[in-house]
């Protein structure tokens, strides 16, 4: 992952990476169907998805750079931001909200540091979001954790932050 958020911007769909690309294209009846796998290949190279990197998603796949926005806007899948390396997403929901989902946010926040809901933590290690929905209302509060090494711990709050 090429995280730099200052200095020149380097395009993300060039060696390996558009390799990769032209493969997953093949997958699809057109390039407008291949969005959402595009936008993961970017995000996946640059930890999050920039102006210019919807830009440069529309150029590849012919598509208008407002019509690229439109569907990074709406799926939360997609960081607009740079994120920490460890995202965390709590659902605050009515159901969860009962089961006391603030108290869940609030100790990811203490003990993150990350301050605020949406914030990052200074060390750069966490983004602790709320959600509307992570459909697991059976067992409320649901907290589900994206790392950026693919590596998932779970296990009580405290451990799961100390061993990121």
């Amino acid at each position: 992952m090429t995280a730099s958020h200052t200095g020149s911007y380097e395009p993300v769909f060039v060696g390996t990476v558009m390799e990769e690309l032209q493969s997953v294209l093949q997958r699809y009846p057109n390039k407008q169907a291949a969005l959402l796998p595009t936008l993961w290949i970017a995000q996946r190279e640059h930890g999050w998805i920039s102006d210019r990197i919807m830009a440069e998603v529309a150029e590849v796949l012919g598509l208008t750079p407002a019509y690229v926005k439109g569907v990074v806007t709406f799926y939360t899948m997609y960081h607009q931001h740079p994120v920490g390396k460890n995202f965390v997403q709590i659902c605050t929901t009515s159901p969860c909200n009962i089961c006391g989902a603030e108290g869940v946010v609030k100790a990811f926040l203490e003990h993150t540091g990350a301050g605020d809901a949406g914030a990052t933590s200074p060390d750069g290690k966490w983004t602790i979001v709320e959600v509307e929905c992570l459909g697991a209302c059976g067992f409320a509060t649901p907290v589900l954790l994206s790392m950026i090494n693919d590596r998932a711990i779970i296990g009580h709050l405290t451990l799961i932050i100390g061993n990121s």
